[in-house]
């Protein structure tokens, strides 16, 4: 069987034999014939190509794929039922059908805040799930064609990163706005109206109907829902950034050239979080604040009175965990104290419940924290947090060591768990044996290593699933790999593959030429990120010889 017969069959073939490098074409190629139809405002020819994607043999494999694979795979539903095997995902690919679906009520589950409340979590059944994901394969393509520009949280190739890059934008310039309007959703996902959801979203009313009512189970009793949409859902996330869209439009419309007259109004937004500047604090208190209160009343949502408030640049705010404030008129992103707070509360609790663990052990837990704090924060002015991060995580490991050997001198301690690296002395580190007898070395990071970048914002129209931006984020990928210490690690095998030479002109690639990377295989087409699917090839090769040797997809 070939790759387009495969991918289009509706059984008849096993899941190790699935050809995904031509699902997922095929699934692209109907998300990007949406795309293109919303754009023409052809709305009976959007709920078709909907249909189509819904129903396709490539969409439903492609929707179990994610659920069977994701971390989330071990977890079941209220029928304890998950997928862990080929068989059973094959099964599950049969069983999406819309004639006959009933979802199951999700099962809740309460996650702990960091003010001691709690946020609830619904799990919903993997039938469940892998409708979800069908269905948000055809809904996400309206999704990113018509939502706000500056809306920058749940939605593919957008990051708080993003969202803190705009906020830089119209915040650091002396003729920028001063005043901020704060601004927190109440509970946003569970008291979303349904019938606005009904009424406003364009997919399968049917199914989403099914969705929005089944309930959830929580401490073996059934509880109906009348309103939200349940946090864990694959789609739920979609739903309510839609819920949301159109509040920028809203604006704009309400206070027309507010952006460039001398109330200087501009929105950000990340999910349920949104800050609004403006010129003054009346302004954003009498005018704006109204407006957006009216705006969340149409679906059933309000603002939280705890923390929507309006504030002075100069008094700072916190927005995704970093610090907004303006220093004698310079703008300067830090991380936020409470986000500082959370992490050393985090390791100090990971060390002192492994107070008797090998040293090498909790090495390998501190360094996923550490690391993936610490690159978050990358972009940002936090050198100075980052030493102090050091200095503090320092204390808490001396403290660790010092009580494990209560009879030992200092002296002793540090040779014993502080080894010296070049210029530095005091280097949380061991050597031990491996599985295969060979010594190796673990080192606790720094996250005053971490090199600041700068981060380029995603442009705002900027649409995944547009063809149009395909050279666009193939360009932003390439730039990301450069920066990433793994990204250049890989890179140079791949310039070692081609021999150290551009694949369209076969000239030397050195650090005087400019050149860039790509994928053979687009990443919308299927592709990896593998070595063995990238190559580099010189900027200023004719575009006629850089593309001659790449696969039509």
């Amino acid at each position: 069987m070939n790759a387009a017969a495969l991918a289009c069959a509706p059984s008849g073939t096993s899941w190790d034999s699935i050809d995904w490098i031509a699902v997922q074409r095929r699934v692209r190629g109907l998300q990007a014939r949406i795309v293109k139809a919303v754009q023409d405002g052809r709305h009976n020819k959007v709920k078709a190509l909907q249909w189509l994607l819904t129903h396709s043999f490539s969409g439903k494999a492609f929707a179990v794929k994610r659920v069977s694979e994701n971390k989330g795979k071990n977890t079941p539903g209220v029928d304890k039922v998950t997928w862990n095997t080929p068989r059973a995902k094959l099964g599950a690919i049969e069983s999406l059908t819309r004639r006959g679906y009933s979802p199951l009520p999700l099962r809740r589950v309460l996650i702990p805040k960091k003010n001691g409340k709690t946020r609830p979590l619904g799990i919903p059944a993997m039938k469940c799930r892998a409708m979800q994901a069908l269905h948000l394969l055809a809904l996400e393509p309206i999704a990113e064609t018509t939502g706000d520009p500056n809306s920058y949280g749940f939605r593919p190739e957008r990051s708080t990163a993003d969202a803190v890059a705009q906020c830089f934008g119209v915040l650091s310039r002396k003729a920028n706005a001063e005043w901020v309007l704060e601004g927190d959703i109440q509970g946003c996902f569970d008291n979303i109206s349904h019938d606005w959801l009904i009424a406003n979203i364009p997919m399968d009313k049917a199914i989403l109907q099914k969705w929005l009512r089944a309930g959830y189970v929580y401490q073996k009793q059934l509880f109906p829902s009348h309103a939200g949409t349940p946090q864990g859902g694959i789609i739920s996330p979609g739903l309510a950034n839609m819920t949301l869209d159109g509040l920028e439009a809203m604006l704009a419309k309400r206070f027309p050239n507010a952006k460039w007259t001398a109330r200087k109004m501009r929105v950000v937004r990340y999910a349920d979080d949104f800050i609004i500047t403006g010129c003054s604090k009346e302004w954003l208190e009498n005018e704006v604040r109204p407006a957006v209160v009216e705006f969340l009343a149409e679906r059933g949502l309000v603002l939280s009175p705890e923390k929507t408030k309006i504030t002075h640049i100069g008094d700072g705010f916190d927005f995704l965990g970093w610090n907004l404030r303006k220093y004698n008129g310079k703008l300067l992103i830090k991380p936020s104290k409470a986000n500082i707070g959370a992490l050393l509360a985090k390791l100090r609790e990971l060390i002192k419940t492994n107070k008797t663990i090998r040293q090498a052990n909790l090495i390998g837990l501190l360094n996923p924290v550490l690391r993936g704090w610490a690159n978050y924060h990358s972009h940002v002015v936090a050198k100075k947090v980052f030493n102090q991060v050091d200095s503090a995580v320092w204390e808490m490991l001396w403290r660790w060591a010092v009580r494990r050997h209560p009879r030992k001198t200092r002296r002793w301690v540090k040779d014993r768990y502080f080894k010296v690296q070049g210029a530095r002395r005091w280097v949380f580190s061991c050597t031990e044996k491996s599985a295969d007898g060979r010594k190796r070395q673990y080192t606790l990071v720094d996250a005053s290593d971490t090199p600041i970048v700068r981060h380029i914002k995603i442009k705002a129209a900027a649409n995944p699933h547009d063809p149009a931006w395909d050279e666009y984020f193939e360009s932003r990928w390439g730039k990301k790999m450069l920066t990433s210490v793994k990204g250049r690690a890989k890179l140079y095998r791949v310039w070692v593959q081609q021999g150290g030479r551009c694949c369209a002109c076969f000239k030397p690639v050195t650090k005087d030429t400019p050149w860039h990377s790509r994928h053979i295989v687009k990443l919308g087409h299927g592709g990896t990120d593998a070595a063995a699917n990238l190559e580099i090839y010189h900027l200023r090769c004719p575009r006629d010889v850089q593309f001659a040797n790449v696969d039509d997809v």
